[in-house]
């Protein structure tokens, strides 16, 4: 190249890079014609080693490039793409970017929908309207399921591959409940394509499965065996499944609840004498509902919701009793509602009560001792009570044991009184209770008078176990997930909450092995949520099961030697294969 000092101005001119492809051009040149040293070159011409030797690599790579072809500058024009007039025809064909994608590319032609687009808007085509079914081109065209109707149920022999195989675990039990007959006397509402029974055996399989709104029954409308479960041709969609519950009268969730607990009880899981109480409040975050303000215990605040008052079997620990539609204004009186209804279902009225201070009134604590109910709950600590307990002299008080709790709290000291208050006809219980982790006593209130204190105060201990029991509804079965401010609605959600959490503890307790106390997540994680292959024969229907860890636990529970009628499966015989 010279001396670049000596050069003159029109020679400077032609070895000066003014542009990108004039350095390259010169670095390359100096490269290879002159055969400068890489690093000096580099610093000639403002590279990174690397970079020079990059560009070297793509130049032998392909020697022949231009480096002085003047390119025009703006937007191409569109017709410089080969394929643009068939984009045009296609379009006049009424495709859209989408259709026309897929055509050229079976022509061997890729174009992205993005590029057809703007191709067709630079033509100045408008984007189509939304168009109906026989408006559209044949082709290829998302799957759509079929529409449920019970009497479209396809029973002929084949196999079929679901996600939801550890649901077909409850069938004998539905069976042998008389299922079918439990929501006919429950007077709920159906048609002739999805009847009252296909429709709730749909709703409770999604509940079972722990799923958490109707909407999302979407992703498995093409799965057979969940809408197999159900004994229909395919699961009803998401604007059924949402819309049902507007259509059943409230009168007819007693019914239900009865009917269901009556028949689920001859299975083994029958109810004790004993029951927690308590309100939880599933939280509205919409606007504009025409909802009361209640507490909301998880945020410490009160919002917005719909409140619900449960009853949990306080043995089995299931769910006997919801009502989501409860006012505040009448929320005092719920607990009587429950014992009106017990008595109605069983002929007898509870024969223990636990609740919280804040669950009913003096009065009515009142009515429940006149109606022969015995009852624990706690008395509200104001100054003045507490004050007076202190006031009381050490001697007063004395030492109790207690079993199943921690050993820093096994031996708390009580003063076990009775006490006259207003509005509650004769004498209650005072049990004062310190050293059980706060610093002012607890005060118990109970209407029995013979019971060791030890007794009283471990009983009002566990009913923490509701508090569980509300902990996994909200958590598995989604009973928070309020996405609507008409009360029916939840309500219908809860009713179906307490079937399916009722069938997870019958499943928890013929598995044994501890899972009597696991929560349901946990149940379904090694027991339900399991891939199955159905077998669909002219006479049975077999589900199998993959290999699993914990079928070894299914098989001793008796499920393979299980053979049961299923009334709404052409009465063929459901058997399960393990492995």
């Amino acid at each position: 190249m010279g001396n670049p000092s000596k050069l003159t101005d029109a020679a400077k001119a032609l070895v000066t890079p003014r542009n990108t492809a004039h350095r390259q051009y010169e670095a390359l040149r100096a490269y290879f014609v002159d055969q400068l040293p890489g690093k000096e070159v580099a610093d000639r011409f403002g590279y990174s080693l690397g970079s020079l030797h990059q560009l070297v690599h793509e130049f032998r790579c392909n020697p022949h490039r231009e480096f002085f072809v003047t390119h025009q500058r703006g937007a191409r024009s569109v017709t410089e793409d080969p394929v643009h007039d068939t984009i045009v025809k296609l379009r006049k064909q009424n495709l859209s970017v989408y259709d026309i994608s897929e055509a050229l590319k079976k022509d061997g032609v890729r174009r992205s929908p993005m590029a057809v687009s703007k191709v067709l808007r630079k033509e100045g085509f408008a984007p189509l309207p939304r168009r109906r079914d026989e408006e559209r081109p044949d082709g290829t065209r998302p799957t759509a399921a079929d529409r449920s109707d019970v009497r479209e149920l396809c029973l002929e022999p084949r196999m079929v591959r679901t996600k939801f195989g550890g649901l077909f675990l409850f069938l004998p039990w539905l069976v042998e409940m008389s299922f079918d007959q439990v929501i006919r006397k429950s007077d709920l509402p159906g048609t002739e394509m999805v009847p009252a029974r296909h429709a709730i055996r749909s709703l409770l399989a999604l509940k079972l499965f722990g799923t958490q709104r109707h909407m999302h029954v979407m992703s498995a409308v093409l799965d057979e065996g969940l809408a197999l479960f159900a004994g229909l041709n395919a699961i009803p969609k998401r604007s059924f499944l949402t819309e049902y519950s507007c259509r059943v009268d409230p009168g007819c969730y007693p019914k239900l609840m009865r009917h269901w607990f009556n028949a689920i009880s001859k299975l083994g899981l029958e109810h004790g004498s004993s029951f927690d109480l308590d309100f939880h409040t599933i939280p509205f975050h919409g606007e504009d509902a025409l909802l009361q303000k209640h507490y909301v215990s998880k945020r410490s605040r009160r919002q917005k919701g719909v409140l619900a008052f449960l009853a949990q079997d306080g043995e089995k620990r299931f769910f006997c009793y919801a009502n989501a539609d409860v006012r505040k204004e009448d929320q005092n009186d719920e607990i009587l509602r429950f014992v009106k209804f017990w008595k109605q279902r069983t002929g007898n009225v509870p024969g223990e009560l636990i609740f919280d201070s804040k669950l009913t009134t003096l009065r009515n604590l009142s009515e429940l001792n006149r109606l022969g109910v015995q009852f624990i709950t706690l008395r509200r600590r104001g100054p003045k009570i507490v004050e007076h307990i202190e006031a009381r002299p050490r001697s007063a008080w004395r030492r109790i044991h207690l079993t199943g709790v921690t050993r820093l709290y096994r031996t708390p000291r009580i003063i076990d009184d009775r006490v006259s208050l207003d509005d509650y006809e004769g004498t209650l219980r005072q049990i004062a209770v310190k050293d059980l982790g706060h610093e002012e006593p607890t005060l118990l209130l109970t209407n029995q008078m013979k019971r060791s204190p030890a007794t009283l105060v471990q009983r009002y201990a566990q009913r923490m176990l509701i508090e569980n029991g509300i902990e996994d509804g909200v958590n598995f079965f989604h009973m928070d997930a309020l996405s609507s401010a008409v009360a029916m609605k939840v309500n219908c959600d809860v009713q179906l909450t307490l079937m399916a959490s009722s069938l997870y503890r019958l499943l928890a307790q013929r598995i044994g092995n501890g899972y009597e106390s696991a929560k349901s997540r946990h149940l379904f994680r090694d027991l339900i949520d399991a891939t199955a292959n159905i077998i669909i024969a002219e006479r049975e229907i077999v589900v199998q099961y993959q290999k699993r860890a914990h079928n070894p636990l299914l098989i001793a529970a008796g499920f393979a030697d299980s053979a049961t009628r299923i009334p709404w499966l052409g009465r063929r015989t459901l058997r399960f294969q393990f492995g």
